[in-house]
């Protein structure tokens, strides 16, 4: 009997064991996949702003602004369908960084609209809900990479 009861407790502590592990590297896995879309989102937000400035005057500017913008919703998509680890803090940036991921798709559709309609203009860019999202999303890196220590 008391081998029994040795045995059915060190099954218990040995499943404990192995469920906080598999939390801890599932934390991590996540933090390194939101680690990159931050980085993807940083480069996105340097890279069109000169896009959009080029896109004015030349047709070949403007095919690859509408290529990066759609680009950039793929990867928002991707990003929003990640599961992200059962604990507070990750649902949480998780969480944060959806809701912003929703404004930052409107900005960018709103935007190929008026590319679209002939409308390209670099400061609406700039002044718009794409920039502000964007600031959002990245001013989340820090609590990420929290989440991956």
């Amino acid at each position: 009997m008391k081998k029994i009861m040795t045995i059915a407790l060190l099954s218990i502590l040995t499943l404990s064991g192995c469920s906080a592990l598999e939390e801890v590297n599932s934390s991590l896995e996540y933090a390194d996949h939101a680690t990159e879309y931050v980085n993807t989102v940083k480069e996105f937000a340097n890279e069109v702003p000169a896009l959009s400035q080029d896109a004015v005057t030349n047709g070949e500017a403007r095919a690859n602004l509408e290529k990066e913008l759609e680009l950039m919703k793929t990867e928002i998509e991707e990003f929003n369908a990640m599961e992200p680890p059962q604990t507070q803090i990750a649902e949480g940036i998780h969480e944060k960084i959806v809701s912003s991921n929703q404004q930052l798709s409107d900005g960018i559709e709103l935007y190929l609209n008026n590319i679209e309609n002939g409308q390209i203009a670099p400061k609406a860019l700039e002044d718009s809900e794409i920039m502000n999202s964007i600031d959002n999303i990245t001013g989340l890196a820090k609590q990420i990479e929290e989440l991956g220590n």
